[in-house]
C-alpha cells in the first residue's frame, strides 16, 4: 500500500517542521551530489533554515561556483543592456532620419521648390513665413545701417574735436612766439647787393689809379683816365641788367 499524497503547505508543529527539514535537507543535497555525478555538472546548493542557520553544497567550491555565477549573470545583463542600447539607438537614428527629410523638404519650399504637394492653405502659411522672413531681414538690415550711420557720426564729432585742439595749440604757439616785424633779406638779395658794391669798389681803385698815373705821365695817361672811367661807367648798367 503507497504512501498518500501529503499536502504542500506550512507545517504548523515546530518539531515535525523540524525533522521535516532535516530529512529534506538531506534528501536536496544527496539528489544535488547525484546530479553532479551523472551528468558531470558544477552543482552548488544554498539553504538557511528559519532560524537563519546556513546549510550547503558545492562538488567544486562555493566561493568557485558563485563567481562563476556573478561572471555568468553580468555578461547576461551586460548582453541585455547592450542589446537594448542598440534598439534605443537604430530608434533615435530612424527619428533623426526622418526630421532631416522634413527640414530638407521644407528648406526646398522656402526655396519655392518641390511644390506639389502642397494645398492652398499650405501655400498660404508659407507665403505668410516668407513674408515675415523678410520682414525680419530687412528690419535687421535697417538696424546695421543705423550702427554704421552712428559710427560714422561719432568718428566725425571725433574728428572735429582733433581738429579744434590743434588749431587752439596753434593759436597758443604763436602767441609765445609772435612774427618778427623786420623782414629777413633772401639770399639772392644779399648776393646782388654784395656784388654791386664789389664792383662800385673797383671803379673807385680804378679811378684812383688813374689820377695817379695821370699826375705822373701827363695828358696821354689823361686819355687813358678817361677811357678807363668810360668803360667803367659802360659796365655799370650791364651788372646791372645782370642783377634784375
Amino acid at each position: 500500500m503507497g504512501r498518500g499524497k501529503i499536502e504542500i503547505k506550512r507545517i504548523d508543529n515546530a518539531s515535525s517542521r523540524q525533522v521535516t527539514f532535516s530529512k529534506r535537507r538531506t534528501g536536496l543535497f544527496k539528489k544535488a551530489q547525484e546530479l553532479s555525478i551523472l551528468c558531470d555538472a558544477e552543482v552548488a546548493v544554498i539553504v538557511f533554515s528559519n532560524t537563519g542557520k546556513l546549510f550547503e553544497f558545492s562538488n567544486s567550491g562555493m566561493k568557485r561556483t558563485l563567481s562563476r555565477y556573478n561572471k555568468s549573470l553580468g555578461s547576461a545583463d551586460a548582453a541585455v543592456a547592450e542589446s537594448k542600447t542598440q534598439k534605443e539607438d537604430s530608434k533615435m537614428v530612424e527619428i533623426l532620419r526622418e526630421e532631416i527629410t522634413k527640414l530638407e523638404t521644407k528648406q526646398l519650399q522656402l526655396l519655392g521648390k518641390d511644390l506639389t504637394g502642397l494645398g492652398v492653405k499650405e501655400l498660404q502659411n508659407l507665403e505668410q513665413q516668407l513674408n515675415e522672413g523678410l520682414l525680419s531681414v530687412k528690419a535687421r538690415k535697417e538696424e546695421l545701417l543705423m550702427e554704421q550711420l552712428e559710427q560714422s557720426r561719432v568718428q566725425e564729432q571725433r574728428v572735429m574735436l582733433e581738429n579744434e585742439t590743434l588749431r587752439r595749440q596753434i593759436e597758443e604757439l604763436r602767441c609765445l612766439f609772435p612774427q618778427s616785424e623786420h623782414v629777413v633779406p633772401s639770399f639772392l638779395q644779399y648776393q646782388r647787393t654784395e656784388r654791386k658794391n664789389s664792383l662800385v669798389n673797383t671803379g673807385t681803385r680804378c679811378l684812383n689809379l688813374a689820377d695817379n698815373c695821370g699826375n705822373e705821365k701827363g695828358s696821354s695817361d689823361s686819355a687813358f683816365h678817361l677811357g678807363l672811367s668810360a668803360g667803367v661807367q659802360e659796365e655799370g648798367p650791364q651788372e646791372r641788367n645782370l642783377f634784375k
